[in-house]
């Protein structure tokens, strides 16, 4: 760690105790940076938007990679207030950024009851196991949508 990690955790803390004092959602924030310059910057929206995605990591990831035009974050860094949950942490590895670097850890979260360990229980589990009752239905058919991925020619990986 050095004085620039401490500086743009600073930022995502501010940006957590921010979004929370101004009702937004829970007291998370988020700044990616790329080239000593911060390119996206995200605090928790679940509340105030209806949506359960909107942590700060993803709405971090969704600004950076809007202002960057790219969807990939290749030698970013992502400051986050918090150790990701298995969600953000899933789309901190699509976004495939250099580095993460959290504060408070998962244990810290689920003191103040944001707690994730219930999810990855669930992930640990069969299928037919979880808690959310879980069917599958028409594989064959959308299985015709993954042949056409694999055959076009001018598709963009990631």
């Amino acid at each position: 760690m050095n004085e620039l990690d401490e500086f743009f955790m600073r930022e995502a803390i501010a940006l957590s105790v921010m979004g929370m004092t101004n009702g937004k959602g829970g007291p998370f924030g988020a700044v990616i940076v790329k080239n000593g310059q911060i390119v996206g910057k995200g605090h928790n929206q679940v509340t105030s938007t209806n949506d359960p995605t909107a942590h700060a990591e993803v709405v971090a990831i969704r600004d950076a990679c809007q202002n960057l035009g790219t969807f990939q974050l290749e030698n970013c860094t992502l400051y986050t207030s918090c150790e990701p949950c298995p969600m953000c942490l899933g789309a901190i590895y699509w976004a495939r950024p250099e580095r993460i670097v959290f504060a408070c850890t998962k244990d810290d979260a689920a003191n103040i009851q944001f707690d994730d360990a219930f999810i990855y229980q669930e992930m640990a589990l069969p299928v037919s196991g979880r808690s959310i009752k879980t069917d599958q239905c028409l594989r064959h058919e959308a299985l015709q949508a993954f042949v056409m991925w694999k055959e076009k020619s001018d598709r963009t990986n990631y």
